[in-house]
């Protein structure tokens, strides 16, 4: 068990938009509560925020919407943590979400992540925990893609620093595209004023030079869930890995209890309330062996 607890950073969890190119699924229901193998997406980045050791989360979705996250995820005290909500009624942006949240992120450090992102790799928490305590400005991701040209691009010298951004560029400047998962100071709320493109608000720390960018290892997988093919094959890549490994990805009880959130007598309640179902044996299979 470990506990890396971030003061001063906060999390902001994006899971508004449309769901336009999920449609008809997403005719009546958020993109992110749709089930990724046996857990709602949105599971998994706020398992990954959790992981950084952030524990102060902002969650940004519709007026629609709203309502069902907070009945799903609640206060999140149950995890140990805090999650609290704010509407975006119109999706103007990934950037906008600085701005619906400027009261929330306050003097704070904030790492913003994608509602349909999912992250997973070995000690990949541990890792990002160390970005988050090490960042002075913004810091962004890059991972190595076939066809990158669908997402932002970054440009990296021989010294991995970052020499150019674009977004969906036809003919991209390299093979790095940038995942849905950001690390600011408090400083992006001003800056980010006024642009809706997250890259834009990328480009303006480059330009101050307070911008750097860590790539991903292969060992580590970034899957984006918002297509109708790649949810089907981040929902077989979880499955597969659950099955195989007998770990469950995303699980956030168990998170919240690897990070001391929880202790193992808050762990055995919550598995005690699922009796009967695979879901809570899994947890008392935890509460027993960890």
């Amino acid at each position: 068990m470990y506990h890396q607890l971030l003061m001063g950073t906060k999390g902001i969890l994006l899971a508004g938009g449309r769901g336009t190119r999920l449609y008809p699924s997403t005719a009546v229901i958020s993109k992110q509560l749709l089930p990724v193998y046996d857990k709602p997406m949105i599971y998994y980045p706020l398992a990954t925020l959790m992981f950084a050791g952030i524990r102060e989360i902002l969650v940004v979705t519709t007026p629609r919407d709203l309502p069902p996250y907070r009945e799903l995820l609640r206060d999140g005290s149950a995890w140990g943590i805090s999650i609290e909500y704010a509407e975006q009624p119109r999706p103007e942006g990934i950037a906008q979400a600085f701005e619906i949240g400027a009261r929330f992120v306050a003097n704070d450090g904030v790492m913003l992540a994608l509602g349909d992102n999912i992250f997973h790799g070995p000690e990949f928490g541990v890792k990002l925990a160390r970005r988050v305590a090490d960042n002075d400005g913004a810091t962004i991701f890059a991972y190595p893609f076939r066809d990158p040209k669908r997402y932002g691009v970054v440009e990296l010298d021989s010294a991995n620093q970052v020499v150019s951004l674009e977004e969906k560029p036809e003919h991209p400047r390299s093979s790095l595209a940038v995942p849905g998962l950001y690390i600011y100071d408090h400083h992006v709320v001003e800056i980010a004023r006024g642009f809706g493109d997250i890259t834009d608000v990328n480009r303006a720390y480059l330009a101050a030079g307070r911008l750097r960018a860590h790539v991903l290892s292969r060992d580590n997988v970034w899957l984006d869930a918002g297509t109708h093919d790649s949810l089907l094959a981040a929902a077989s890549y979880v499955a597969i890995t659950e099955q195989r490994d007998g770990v469950k990805i995303g699980c956030l009880e168990e998170v919240a209890y690897r990070m001391g959130f929880i202790d193992r007598a808050a762990l055995e309640r919550i598995a005690a309330s699922l009796a009967g179902t695979d879901y809570g044996r899994y947890l008392s299979g935890v509460a027993r062996v960890a």
